[in-house]
């Protein structure tokens, strides 16, 4: 069976070969047309002109092209296929003539000014690519076919706007960050349910707004980098009730069933998505989480938030996206009433259970002052998890000059789980059952109040109120002693050690900036600004004896309760300048920043104020090449649980002991990046280069004995840096694009183990190269590859590790009705110290069949087609490095039926 899968594996390879060849010699046969749209002055050289060729044989496709910021542009031609070319500039006569391309060819264009503004123009076709300012409108009838299901297959047909396969979407080369739809905010504007859920047949045009920002009076003002897309529904779609509905079963008990339903008036907004399946699809991820917790302290960046928020245990289990068995439960309701022309509310509902299975298998290298040693280590687990999430925004602006918005947010965590630890290392053997519950509760209350006085002075007011509780208990049961020396256990035929703890967090924030406009070319802002937080931390661990007694640990040591209260109180200046291409804005900010905390007749007080400055700059070449550079200076503070002075479980081999005079961390972050965007030539071009120097950190010490660990923290100032650099390339070619991608990493820390100090080293290289076609009658194909080494060097030893991924997907629609998918990924694992080497194949298939103008629609597919159970991968910290070995869903067959309303 094995020979029989790395057969097809292979021939899949060679197919996908084999037709992107096809399809660049295919693409051979287009003949260039080239030029310049200048006015009849032959002064004036005319940006972002449309140049549309309509061929007189219908058969063929419409062609067009845009100039450049220069007047140049490129028409490509089907060779010996006669064409009407007409030429489109506001202000100007349209230009039309016919041409036959038979070889490639130069012809400038000269349009002549309108004389008079007032005569109506009609034009028989609609401009498939507007470019207005920070604007790109694309009507997307001029790029579809009629076969594309959902919006993510329509933005994969626009001109410089790509979608990857988890739904995240960049155009020119940035980051998509949030999703409109009438120019109102999609949920959250999360891109991945917009593109993966809306009908296709619904979209009328996508927009593509640069340095958006949802307050008019303020873009310009606030350094806005986001960038979004606007739905523009069709005509019928704007007053309607539209959407789909797949249902599907497979051999095993499989099930899928998904509903999404829009509907959309001038004034209400409904949208719901809806997600039953044990097939593996999980609907919500830990990027949609950190996203869906976004929306509060937009006037200044809250790192620390997001680095809890990002630790936090249900974030944990979120980021495991492999399982041997998934059963998912999803539901979202999106829900915007317009009360008034002034006045919306905005609400949004998200819930969602899951029932998972996982399994690892771990190689695990130690490295302490002795030398390397080995464990191996299984861990299964069950968990059975549940979370609600829900928003509700008004939205007022009374006026051009004034906006108000009051956000209310609540979000309940329910998470049970239960599994097995299988550790064996110096050859001792030992197991673990394990049980963990976590309860989580956080409330938010949000205002902010924007107004612009006049052309010089706008304010901008936020203020934010939370609460936030959270209980995680975990329970560790087996039938030998553990962390001996460490943990005060009581001898017994089974050892059952209960730990439970309690954080809770009220906040209080504030946040006042001002906007002084003294010229079109020199800005002054002034933020003031305070952060007030209380929590509350308590620990316990105690040992259940067979007898019914309870050994409390507290007696030795154990027991945390933590009284912590932070401040920081702030005073910022800014100073923004324009002189020719450069933007320059430079600023200080002073912080008072005081933090105590009480805890078993210990006080800790701390005080200290600094100055950290911040600076950004930006050479703008023209509206598509920019360079930027970027400074901060940032001050970290330590979490509670490193502020805890007595013991506390850290995991069934860990025991922590906070600090409770722990400081700050202080460390400095330059970047520095280059874009570069071009719709006339197909080209896109991002390459950034990133340098984080800490000064001051907080690091943990360990005492390692075997596998058991004793961590404490410490205050430590040996710099550490670490280097980042990416780069990508992308360049379209007629109906070809070929792509380069390439991330790079090197750190350098130290660790501390065992009471000495010594310094690691970890690079990392990631290169890929891919090229994808866009055919209207052939299969579109992407093939690509990516060689990933790492090494991890240490005191004592060196580790290398290679990864290397071919992969290919097949998007191809013949017959007109039938629609057939593949994907395929082979990866090479190779462990180099350890020489071991994995190799495994991954596939997927699917076949759609919708006849044209009918809403019923039939699909077979086929995921995990080798059936493969396991996939590989490593990772380092400081005195530890895994490879690990993860379960993954079995082979999977699947009808489905689909319903479009």
């Amino acid at each position: 069976m094995d020979n029989l899968d790395n057969f097809l594996g292979r021939i899949f390879i060679v197919a996908g070969i084999f037709f992107s060849v096809g399809c660049i010699n295919v693409h051979g046969q287009a003949i260039g047309l080239i030029g310049i749209v200048k006015d009849t002055t032959n002064t004036t050289h005319l940006a972002n002109a449309n140049i549309l060729a309509f061929p007189k044989n219908s058969d063929e496709s419409t062609k067009f092209a845009i100039s450049n910021e220069k007047g140049e542009y490129l028409l490509r031609l089907e060779k010996a296929v006669a064409y009407t070319i007409e030429v489109s500039y506001l202000g100007y006569q349209r230009l039309s003539f016919d041409h036959m391309a038979t070889q490639d060819g130069t012809k400038d264009l000269f349009l002549i000014p309108k004389t008079n503004d007032l005569d109506e123009v009609v034009l028989e076709y609609k401009i498939p690519i507007e470019v207005k300012e920070d604007t790109i409108t694309y009507r997307t009838d001029a790029f579809v076919t009629g076969e594309e299901r959902k919006l993510r297959e329509v933005l994969k047909k626009l001109p410089g706007i790509e979608v990857d396969h988890d739904g995240n979407v960049t155009a020119q080369g940035k980051k998509v960050t949030k999703v409109l739809v009438e120019d109102k905010i999609f949920f959250t504007g999360n891109s991945k349910l917009a593109v993966n859920n809306i009908p296709a047949d619904a979209v009328d045009q996508v927009q593509v707004l640069d340095n958006y920002n949802k307050i008019g009076f303020l873009k310009g003002l606030q350094d806005s980098d986001e960038l979004a897309l606007n739905i523009k529904l069709k005509k019928g779609k704007k007053r309607f009730a539209f959407g789909d509905m797949e249902v599907g079963g497979g051999i095993e008990d499989r099930y899928l069933v998904h509903p999404n339903l829009f509907y959309y008036s001038p004034k209400t907004n409904l949208n719901f998505i809806g997600d039953l399946n044990n097939v593996g699809i999980k609907s919500f991820t830990l990027s949609d989480y950190l996203e869906f917790n976004g929306g509060f302290g937009k006037l200044m960046d809250d790192i620390g938030s997001y680095l809890s928020l990002s630790r936090d245990d249900f974030s944990q289990f979120l980021a495991n996206n492999d399982f041997k068995a998934n059963t998912n439960r999803f539901g979202a309701l999106n829900i915007r009433q317009s009360v008034s022309s002034k006045t919306d509310i905005n609400s949004y509902a998200i819930a969602n259970s899951s029932i998972t299975q996982t399994e690892t298998d771990n190689l695990n290298i130690y490295n302490n002052s002795v030398g390397l040693f080995d464990e191996t280590r299984n861990v299964n687990n069950n968990f059975d998890n549940f979370f609600l999430m829900g928003k509700m925004a008004l939205e007022h602006e009374p006026n051009r000059k004034e906006n108000l918005t009051a956000n209310s947010f609540v979000k309940l965590t329910e998470n049970d789980g239960n599994g097995t630890i299988l550790t064996q290392s110096l050859g001792q053997s030992t197991f673990f059952n394990t049980v963990s519950d976590v309860w989580a509760i956080d409330l938010k209350q949000n205002l902010e109040y924007s107004k612009r006085f006049s052309r010089a002075q706008t304010l901008s007011l936020e203020a934010t109120v939370s609460h936030e509780k959270n209980t995680p208990d975990n329970l560790w049961e087996t039938n030998q002693v553990f962390l001996s020396g460490l943990v005060p256990l009581e001898e017994d035929s089974v050892y059952n050690v209960f730990q439970q703890k309690e954080n809770r967090i009220t906040s209080l924030g504030l946040v006042l900036k001002d906007y002084w406009v003294l010229n079109n070319f020199n800005h002054i802002y002034t933020t003031f600004g305070t952060n007030l937080a209380f929590e509350d931390f308590t620990s316990q661990e105690y040992q259940q004896l067979a007898n019914g007694t309870v050994n409390d640990f507290s007696t030795n040591g154990f027991g945390n309760s933590i009284d912590h209260r932070f401040n920081d109180t702030f005073l910022g200046l800014e100073y923004k300048f324009l002189t020719g291409i450069f933007t320059v804005k430079s600023g200080l900010f002073y912080h008072n920043y005081s933090w105590d905390n009480d805890q078993d007749g210990i006080s800790a007080n701390n005080n200290t104020q600094v100055l950290l400055p911040a600076l950004n700059a930006e050479a703008e070449f023209n509206s598509s090449e920019k360079l930027r550079f970027q400074y901060r200076q940032h001050m970290r503070f330590p979490r509670i649980d490193q502020l805890a002075s007595n013991f506390m479980l850290g995991s069934f081999n860990s025991v922590l002991m906070g600090n409770p005079n722990l400081q700050n961390e202080r460390y400095h972050s330059y970047s520095l990046n280059y874009f570069k965007f071009s719709l006339f030539r197909g080209l896109n071009l991002n390459a950034g280069l990133t340098y984080n120097k800490k000064t001051q950190s907080i690091k943990n010490t360990t005492m390692l004995e075997g596998i058991e660990q004793f961590v404490t923290y410490t205050m430590f100032y040996e710099p550490e840096n670490s280097f980042s650099a990416n780069f990508n390339f992308g360049k379209r070619i007629s109906k070809v694009k070929m792509g380069v991608e390439g991330k790079g990493n090197y750190n350098e820390f130290f660790q501390l183990v065992n009471d000495k100090v010594s310094k690691n080293l970890s690079r990392s290289i990631s290169a890929t190269g891919k090229v994808e076609t866009f055919f209207e009658k052939w299969p579109n194909w992407e093939v690509g590859y990516t060689h990933q080494p790492s090494i991890y060097t240490t005191a004592s030893a060196k580790n290398n590790f290679v990864n290397s991924r071919f992969f290919a997907h097949l998007d191809y629609v013949f017959l007109k009705d039938f629609h057939l998918k593949g994907d395929f990924e082979r990866t090479e694992y190779r462990n180099e110290t350890q020489n071991l080497t994995t190799i495994f194949d991954m596939a997927a298939a699917s076949l759609f069949y919708q006849k044209e103008d009918s809403p019923w629609g039939f699909e077979v597919s086929v995921t995990n087609l080798f059936d493969i159970r396991y996939k590989r991968q490593n990772s380092f910290s400081d005195f530890l490095i895994s490879d690990q070995s993860t379960a993954v869903m079995p082979r999977i067959v699947m009808f489905k039926l689909s319903y479009k309303l």
